[in-house]
């Protein structure tokens, strides 16, 4: 038999093309089974074919049976070159990462779920899951109070972005830059009608400096880049929306640089102007500092300014700890939480010289006097009629008036300064009663500065809680974080949650009223679920306290202020954490030790009195605070 021939008793085998996998979607939920991947959850192996299922097999999301499935075309490969398999949101997290920023904080949902896919991939980024976005936004907003670093907020179209106006807003209001990315609807379903979807341009726009929303991927770097600049340079909140069916879509993984967008804030005001600083400095005789939130990075140089021209120091509340107590130069806060002494100091000058001040209303600067205003924003300068506005970065501009401004003699400010102290340290001495109850607020921050350790991080809420921080406390390195201009209730507990997420070997505390606390109370799991150890001191005074004051202040019945509280230590211990109650005045200091030694979240629930100065009388007391 002839080799070439084939073998007639050997059957005839054919290469056959192997069948493609194919994706089936369901009618009534959307749901995709792909025959490539199979499905984990009804048990179907990888490579089954659709034919191939059982006639009783079900979805796994809406338990419809197969006649409810129709075959779809497979997505068209994309035309963009690079790595077929990176997607836009693939792109915009490892963008991200490669900028140094790395912390996410939301919550996921239909239209973000190409970017949590995303997040989640990606080992570099960390996404902390919050129980309310609003507690996501101020977390992120406390994250670059506490750190200078940039944190991003994540959500969904619709409510999610909602949610988010809050904590994003505190964040313009006190100049802080922070990341929103946002899932929106497909681009097919924009416009009314459309399932939680609203107009995110228009709605963020009042809240942001950058605010933009990707429809072409090509566009996905440029945008973020541009987001990112905005943030950083206008010291505010920039906001991208990727609408869901962007997110997936397949885009070059080419990642840039930030290198050459960002410009030096280092801003130095001309030699003209510093040299009319200085004669106005020489000048003065009797001239005293206020140094803002704008001057929190240059204590050394401040201290060094406050030599060269003896000037005594003041500070605005955000500023709070730009020196310790007990510095020999620094005379406290102005302000409504300030002393009648520093306002007398300020009142006598013959020179206030503002270092980066927003001049809040809080703060009440007084504008009649002569004032050298130093500041990096331009339009914040200008206060008063009879200023000198230095548009500059305050380090810089102290650093190039030290060696020129006149020397003085023996100086003066240290025996001003310690005088003042001393007097305002006694009446606070005197109002921290030890054996008043409920316990007196002021002896609560009398015990806290000296428990609280001296390198600990401090996140406060708005309301009493606040007031009596800013007025008693004593700090010394401790660095505190707050809602400043915005003053929103609800900022203690986010904003402790980001610090030890930023700082997990420090000590981190929550000092925060009863009011404040319940606004964000839901995301005390959230500490215990990523084994945040922190302190929270709730003030319980079962009252809106700082409202029933201001009806106080303008000559209103008190109405509507008091509380019905849940029990915040049970609630602590339901969520996992730890709770304890404290009605002695003795029993406050052991308690707060006994926390620290926890290795989890903790609720000091702290029975306190409601009023400022004047104690209640017995039959007052609320049955719930006996």
């Amino acid at each position: 038999m002839p080799q070439n021939l084939p073998d007639p008793l050997k059957p005839i085998t054919r290469a056959r093309k192997k069948e493609p996998y194919h994706s089936w979607r369901c009618a009534i939920c959307s749901y995709i089974y792909r025959e490539e991947t199979g499905e984990e959850q009804t048990h179907t192996a990888p490579g089954t074919r659709f034919e191939d299922l059982p006639e009783d097999w079900k979805c796994p999301i809406c338990n419809a049976g197969k006649s409810s499935f129709a075959r779809i075309e497979e997505e068209k490969v994309s035309e963009t070159k690079g790595d077929k398999k990176t997607t836009v949101s693939d792109v915009l997290i490892r963008q991200l990462t490669s900028f140094g920023i790395h912390e996410f904080f939301g919550i996921p949902g239909t239209s973000s779920l190409g970017i949590i896919e995303a997040i989640r991939k990606n080992k570099d980024a960390r996404f902390t899951l919050f129980r309310h976005e609003e507690n996501a936004a101020l977390a992120a907003s406390a994250y670059h109070k506490f750190t200078g670093k940039i944190a991003v907020c994540v959500t969904i179209a619709g409510p999610g972005a909602t949610n988010l106006a809050t904590g994003l807003y505190d964040a313009k209001e006190d100049k802080t830059p922070v990341l929103s990315l946002n899932g929106q609807v497909s681009m097919q379903y924009a416009g009314p009608g459309g399932f939680q979807e609203i107009d995110q341009d228009a709605f963020f726009r009042p809240i942001t400096v950058y605010n933009n929303t990707i429809y072409d991927r090509k566009m996905t770097q440029k945008i973020l880049i541009l987001a990112l600049q905005h943030a950083i340079v206008r010291s505010g909140v920039a906001q991208i929306s990727v609408p869901n069916d962007v997110q997936k879509q397949q885009l070059d993984g080419k990642v840039y640089s930030l290198q050459g967008s960002i410009p030096s804030l280092k801003i130095v005001p001309d030699s003209d102007t510093l040299s009319r600083a200085a004669a106005m400095l020489d000048m003065a005789e009797n001239p005293v500092i206020l140094a803002g939130w704008g001057a929190f990075s240059y204590a050394d140089i401040l201290s060094s300014f406050s030599k060269a021209i003896d000037a005594p120091i003041l500070s605005t509340f955000r500023a709070k700890g730009i020196l310790p107590d007990g510095h020999p130069q620094y005379v406290g806060i102005l302000g409504s939480v300030g002393s009648p002494q520093a306002r007398e100091l300020v009142e006598q000058a013959d020179l206030l010289i503002t270092l980066g001040v927003g001049f809040s209303k809080k703060t009440m600067v007084p504008e009649q006097v002569q004032i050298l205003q130093i500041d990096r924003e331009p339009l914040m300068l200008g206060k008063g009629d009879k200023t000198l506005p230095v548009y500059g970065d305050v380090g810089e501009v102290l650093s190039r008036l030290i060696p020129i401004v006149r020397q003085r003699g023996r100086p003066n400010s240290p025996r001003r300064v310690k005088e003042i102290v001393e007097s305002w340290d006694a009446q606070l001495e005197k109002e921290a009663d030890p054996n008043a109850k409920p316990i007196r607020p002021p002896y609560i921050m009398k015990v806290l500065s000296e428990v609280i350790p001296d390198d600990a991080l401090i996140s406060i809420d708005i309301g009493e809680n606040a007031w009596w921080f800013g007025r008693n406390f004593k700090m010394k390195k401790q660095r505190f974080a707050m809602s400043g201009y915005l003053a929103t209730m609800g900022f203690g507990l986010p904003g402790a949650i980001a610090a030890k997420l930023a700082y997990p070997e420090s000590q981190v505390f929550c000092i925060t009223g009863d009011g404040g606390f319940a606004m964000a109370m839901a995301d005390f799991v959230t500490a215990v679920k990523y084994n945040l150890p922190m302190v929270v001191v709730v003030l319980n005074n079962h009252q809106l306290g700082m409202i029933r004051v201001e009806q106080k202040v303008e000559n209103y019945e008190n109405f509507a202020t008091d509380l019905k509280n849940p029990d915040f230590a049970m609630y602590a211990k339901a969520c996992g954490g730890e709770g304890k109650h404290v009605f002695e005045p003795d029993d406050l200091g052991r308690a707060v030790r006994w926390a620290m030694q926890l290795n989890k979240p903790v609720i000091i629930d702290v029975n306190t009195d409601p009023n400022r100065f004047s104690p209640l009388k017995k039959q007052e007391i609320h049955e719930e605070t006996v």
